[in-house]
């Protein structure tokens, strides 16, 4: 649906009102507009488009989801895909989105699937930044971009904490099954991987002034969103080695602890073994046995037979096995 369309004029927003009368403004020259559409119908999409002139495969990646994040220019227009991250703390996961933003020289227009509270903050920072506004659209991409990323942070936050846990439950003084927990906290940092890491480039870009739109005053805001984006790649980076890290000890301590039961087992198996031979032989009701009718014979062999169970223990224990 359209959640809002409102014009911006000589850096401040003026108020809102539907698509077309910002058009109508637009025409005397007086700023810009900014469209906001929130997982639009086809319908709402193509007036969006033949309003402003979007380009056919630019509104194409905006209709589907999941897209790689990246820039396109069509003419002096730019079309700008970016993925949205949001930590969902019931299930300890990372739901992604996506947000599209068309630039041109007197509209933005933004196309949000999933999650939209970077919109609201983005809006927030516009009007805490008046200044910025006096470069045009650019600021309403800059905006979207800084909220986005900041997001991305909070959310490496809360996967770092994951991770500490993990790390905590891995080398805790119980042996806990962490792999499966492991490998879906991975699976939640390849989707970070996926949204961050195409991210930088078109980044740099916007902070070298290198796309129409944006001008060497306005890459100065850019500059210092690509500096979180590179930080948030390194942090993504040091989480993916660390789990990985943790689930190789995981199963080094894994194996260890089995080498330990079987050890453990073992010992016992042998310890049982000597009385359980020694019943078995004077088990088979022979007539003629050895020993069969001494009468201090059964003291004996009870006597032997715990012999050489203390003598097994003791020895097993020495050794480490018991």
């Amino acid at each position: 649906m359209i959640v809002h369309s409102e014009v911006y004029v000589g850096g401040r927003r003026q108020g809102g009102g539907p698509a077309a009368v910002a058009a109508e403004r637009l025409a005397a020259g007086a700023g810009f507009a900014w469209v906001d559409l929130h997982e639009p119908s086809d319908a709402e999409l193509r007036q969006a488009q033949e309003l402003f002139g979007l380009h056919d495969l630019a509104v194409e990646d905006a209709q589907t989801p999941h897209q790689r994040p990246k820039i396109e220019r069509y003419g002096d227009d730019l079309a700008v895909v970016l993925c949205t991250l949001r930590y969902v703390e019931e299930e300890h996961a990372v739901e992604t989105g996506q947000v599209s933003v068309f630039v041109g020289t007197d509209y933005v227009v933004t196309v949000w699937h999933g999650d939209r509270s970077d919109q609201e903050q983005a809006r927030t920072t516009l009007d805490e930044t008046p200044t910025a506004l006096t470069h045009g659209p650019a600021a309403v991409l800059w905006a979207i971009c800084d909220a986005v990323v900041d997001r991305y942070e909070s959310v490496t936050g809360f996967i770092q904490t994951d991770v500490d846990a993990i790390e905590t439950a891995v080398f805790g003084a119980s042996c806990t099954s962490e792999a499966e927990r492991i490998y879906m906290l991975k699976r939640e940092v390849v989707e970070m991987r996926r949204a961050v890491v195409p991210l930088h480039e078109p980044i740099e870009r916007f902070a070298r002034a290198d796309v129409p739109l944006v001008d060497p005053d306005a890459a100065v805001y850019f500059r210092n969103v690509a500096g979180h984006v590179a930080r948030v790649c390194e942090q993504t980076d040091s989480l993916d080695k660390l789990l990985g890290s943790a689930l190789d000890a995981h199963i080094a301590r894994v194996s260890v602890q089995q080498n330990d039961d079987m050890r453990r087992i073992s010992a016992w198996v042998a310890i049982a073994a000597g009385p359980t031979v020694v019943s078995a032989i004077y088990g088979m009701n022979f007539d003629r046995m050895p020993e069969l009718h001494w009468q201090y014979g059964y003291f004996v062999v009870l006597a032997l037979i715990a012999a050489g169970c203390i003598a097994l223990y003791a020895n097993f224990r020495r050794s480490g096995w018991l």
